[in-house]
């Protein structure tokens, strides 16, 4: 049921967005012959006709287009055997075709869509102020309702070996570093933790095994190595026995803002575990000495003895004043510190006419400033092309956001996807609203309009491109959703 809201939801952004370039026609006196709801892509039915304009609405909905008589000449080419209504082809010389209106009348139809999804967001954000008199931030506080009880570990080294662990599941060492039910968790290593996300991104990239070792820490165990066994060699046969140096962790995980907000993607630092050393890891974890069971490496070692843990220190808020919990360390396979979590999510108030208009709009900016940002970092490759996702894990996401937190945060995200849409749009891509106002720009510049050929090419071809990454972006989303990805 949910997700049939949030599809309802966004088939109203679609609306939106083409009643925008609909209205924007009609003020500026060009006819639209077609308005149809979905992508002109198979089966389509004819709903009415309000002043000269045909209402159509197709079998792939997601999607929308307004048709001027200008494009009557690529339908009839495109679909030879349906009637086409004598008034949606107009003589050469009308004063209701798109084409025989000035540069800035074309250039406010082409991006009134895009100012419309601007303006259908404000409204929406707005409309929600005032009727929940709140508004969510991007922000959480975190706090401790229970500690798990835990296997009281002192230090790795005195365990046996990794199968201890895994046999006890035991989480964290954060019991014994005396964490109490209640306490404000503020920040790790130092940096500000904002919501749920960030903590988990911490535990999960500094637990035990990442399967990922420091240069350094490598280095310094191959020559620790060396020094405890000074007959051995590089290739080491097997059923030598070789004493180990004892564990040490690797360096703090530091990273940078725009990573703890997924605008960057992580990369782990250092060397990545074949699954020999992997192997290998499980096997020496935490013994003073290990007889090799086949022909091996020195260095295969020195990085299996690498891949540790990085410890952390967590900043906590209890009774107004600030305790750091030094050397937290995180043994669970899942990355779980063992604490048992309160989210509470941050609010602004929006009890006054001046509040919902200050607020609504600085909601819009931050939203807008954070797309932009992912976008860009998409751009240079910061963020992998595997995290894009699109209209089936929107509706997804959507849904469980609207069965958790409510109807307000379906809304809002219905006004994010709005914001989105707009800024999609504008890009200069050919076949995208941007690509239009691009064309129209180099026309305005240039004096020269671009031939009708050779733009029909160009969009044809940026068209099948779109399409193609949209199928591309689905089945990101079909693999999220079997991989329980979210």
């Amino acid at each position: 049921m949910n997700q049939i809201i949030m599809i309802l939801l966004i088939s109203i952004l679609i609306l939106v967005h083409e009643a925008g370039h609909f209205i924007a026609a009609r003020l500026c006196g060009v006819r639209v012959t077609r308005f149809g709801f979905g992508m002109p892509v198979g089966p389509e039915w004819k709903l009415f006709k309000w002043k000269n304009t045909n209402f159509y609405i197709h079998a792939f909905l997601f999607g929308g287009y307004v048709a001027f008589p200008d494009d009557m000449d690529n339908f009839k080419n495109d679909n030879k055997d349906e009637k086409i209504d004598e008034d949606e082809v107009l003589p050469s010389d009308s004063p209701e075709l798109y084409e025989n209106k000035t540069i800035l009348q074309k250039l406010f139809i082409v991006s009134a869509g895009v100012i419309m999804n601007i303006i259908f967001a404000i409204f929406l954000v707005m409309f929600c102020a005032a009727v929940f008199k709140q508004l969510p931030t991007s922000m959480q506080e975190l706090y401790v309702n229970k500690v798990v009880n835990t296997q009281d570990l002192k230090h790795p080294a005195a365990i046996e070996n990794y199968e201890f662990i895994k046999q006890n599941k035991i989480f964290s060492n954060i019991q014994e570093k005396g964490l109490k039910k209640d306490d404000k968790i503020l920040k790790i290593n130092g940096q500000n933790i904002q919501s749920l996300y960030q903590l988990r991104f911490f535990s999960n990239n500094s637990k035990l095994f990442d399967n990922y070792a420091q240069d350094d820490l490598i280095n310094q165990n191959l020559e620790k190595l060396k020094k405890l066994n000074p007959n051995i060699k590089d290739t080491i046969a097997k059923d030598t026995k070789i004493i180990l140096p004892n564990v040490k962790p690797e360096k703090k995980l530091n990273v940078s803002s725009k990573t703890l907000k997924g605008l960057e993607k992580y990369k782990a630092d250092g060397t990545k575990l074949t699954p020999e050393q992997i192997k290998l890891r499980n096997e020496i974890f935490a013994k003073k000495t290990f007889t090799t069971n086949s022909e091996t490496n020195i260095n295969d070692i020195a990085t299996a003895l690498s891949d540790t843990y990085k410890p952390i220190t967590m900043t906590i808020s209890r009774n107004n004043n600030e305790i750091n919990l030094d050397n937290v360390i995180v043994y669970n396979e899942s990355g779980q510190f063992g604490i048992e979590l309160k989210v509470a999510d941050i609010f602004m108030e929006t009890t006054t006419p001046k509040s919902i208009v200050v607020n609504s709009i600085k909601y819009c900016y931050n939203t807008t400033k954070l797309m932009l940002e992912g976008l860009w970092q998409l751009i240079v490759g910061k963020i992998s092309a595997d995290e894009m996702h699109g209209i089936i894990a929107v509706i997804k996401i959507g849904g469980d956001i609207i069965a958790s937190k409510g109807i307000l945060n379906g809304l809002l995200l219905c006004a994010m996807i709005s914001l989105n849409l707009a800024i999609m749009n504008f890009l200069p891509i050919p076949a995208l609203d941007g690509g239009h106002v691009m064309f129209l720009v180099i026309e305005q510049i240039t004096g020269k309009k671009p031939s009708k050929e050779l733009s029909d090419k160009i969009t044809n071809f940026f068209f099948a491109l779109l399409i193609i990454l949209m199928i591309a972006i689905c089945y990101n989303d079909i693999v999220a959703l079997i991989t329980k990805k979210f």
